[in-house]
């Protein structure tokens, strides 16, 4: 089953919402919430695939609950912003939302997003499986980066993936590649967190070699040579906990 949160402060908007969502027989409604810092939780809790987030909450924007789940989770779903204000659809789409329905909700216009959803849901299933572009051997990893070209990286040499949302891909920036390599679309963060243990996740959008980190600083991760001039890395609060539980403070 596919869970689904709908976070919208108008209860009426919420139960019209679920009524017409109660057709998609693989569909579940797992929560609702009525303000933003609910929803957070309610999206930590049940890691819905698919969110139907209101633009304006009461406590906080949409896009700003966006920003929220990216520093604080390393939480990824299909995200629809609903609105009934047209002039969010570019920020929107922006802050990486999968699609755009306008208040009051068309029936048709939510068919045409839910097959937009279940046919890009079936298309990653198909490229997780299919994947395999990531292999190690004695050191080194081979990173397909099309269907046909690879790179030969070794391990010590990365220093971080980042994960590109709109792309919905992930690169590698390296010691000795003029340029981050993108990998190919089926990698998981969960595939890129297995190859060492010296890679830990620091934010949404972050994974880093520990043996390069020097010091984090106003939640930024500096780096030693030749990494020194990385400054965009972020630490979120989410992750910081886990990184810091990684050794011992003094």
């Amino acid at each position: 089953m596919i869970n689904a949160i709908i976070v919208d402060d108008t209860p009426a908007a919420i139960t019209d919402l679920a009524a017409k969502l109660g057709k998609y027989e693989d569909v579940t409604l797992a929560a609702t919430a009525t303000c933003g810092e609910d929803g957070i939780g309610q999206v930590m809790r049940y890691k819905p695939e698919l969110l139907f987030l209101d633009m304006e909450l009461p406590d906080m924007t949409g896009l700003q609950f966006l920003e929220r789940l990216k520093e604080e989770t390393d939480f990824w779903c299909y995200v629809v912003i609903y609105t009934a204000y047209s002039d969010y659809m570019l920020p929107a789409f922006r802050n990486r939302a999968f699609d755009f329905l306008l208040k009051p909700v068309d029936e048709a216009e939510l068919d045409t997003i839910m097959t937009r959803f279940f046919a890009d849901r079936q298309d990653g299933a198909v490229r997780s499986q299919q994947a395999g572009s990531v292999k190690r051997d004695g050191g080194k990893l081979l990173f397909y980066t099309n269907s046909v070209d690879f790179r030969l990286v070794r391990i010590r040499d990365i220093c971080v993936f980042l994960y590109d949302h709109e792309a919905r891909v992930w690169t590698v920036v390296a010691a000795g590649c003029d340029r981050p390599l993108r990998l190919k679309r089926g990698v998981s963060k969960d595939v890129l967190l297995g190859i060492d243990n010296c890679f830990v996740q620091v934010s949404q959008k972050f994974i880093i070699n520990i043996n390069y980190l020097l010091e984090v600083c106003d939640n930024i991760c500096r780096f030693y040579p030749p990494f020194e001039d990385i400054d965009y890395v972020k630490v979120g609060r989410f992750f910081r906990r886990k990184l810091i539980s990684r050794y011992n403070a003094l």
